[in-house]
């Protein structure tokens, strides 16, 4: 696919159901800037699937971006691709969500502390950044309670990027719908 060659600006949230395009997306508006670019990649390859996705989301992207591998610590790692690439995609911040509770556990206010940090940390980000977050509330109240906190954090830390971000997009079957800032 071509490049979509638009305005970013610089805190940009895509969000969406899982497998809706925002990958994708993210890669088509990252296109428009000159190399080299960054893919800040929150996945951890824990078991087989993992490591299929993983490099399904390597294979897209091809050899174009400067990759960096971070589960948990985005600061650090936005600290050191600063001023060395023209525009940040981090994929994703629901496995980041997901690797802090593995972390954490319960102390969901260090988890809320740490989302908001990295939201205060974008905010003042130089870099054009593409953040990548799955909507997770659409479906049934999951059964166990560690699936509903996970649930709900997500919602509250989408909710506070939104908040802070200068463009969302929601991306559902390959298809962006712009829900705040200019369209594409």
């Amino acid at each position: 696919m071509a490049p979509l060659v638009v305005d970013i600006d610089r805190l940009t949230l895509i969000t969406g159901p899982s497998r809706g395009g925002k990958t994708s997306l993210a890669l088509r508006l990252a296109a428009s800037f000159p190399p080299p670019r960054a893919y800040l990649a929150t996945a951890q390859a824990l078991d087989d699937e993992m490591v299929l996705r993983i490099r399904r989301h390597q294979e897209e992207r091809g050899g174009e971006y400067e990759t960096v591998e971070e589960p948990l610590e985005l600061v650090t790692a936005l600290d050191r691709l600063n001023r060395r690439c023209t525009v940040v995609i981090i994929d994703c911040l629901t496995l980041w969500l997901s690797n802090l509770l593995g972390r954490w556990g319960d102390h969901e206010d260090m988890i809320l502390e740490e989302a908001r940090g990295i939201i205060r940390f974008l905010r003042d980000f130089p870099l054009p950044t593409l953040v990548i977050s799955n909507e997770v509330g659409w479906g049934i109240v999951p059964e166990n309670a560690l699936a509903r906190r996970f649930r709900d954090l997500s919602g509250k830390i989408n909710q506070e990027l939104a908040a802070a971000a200068d463009r969302v997009i929601l991306s559902v079957a390959g298809i962006p719908l712009v829900l705040k800032g200019p369209p594409l």
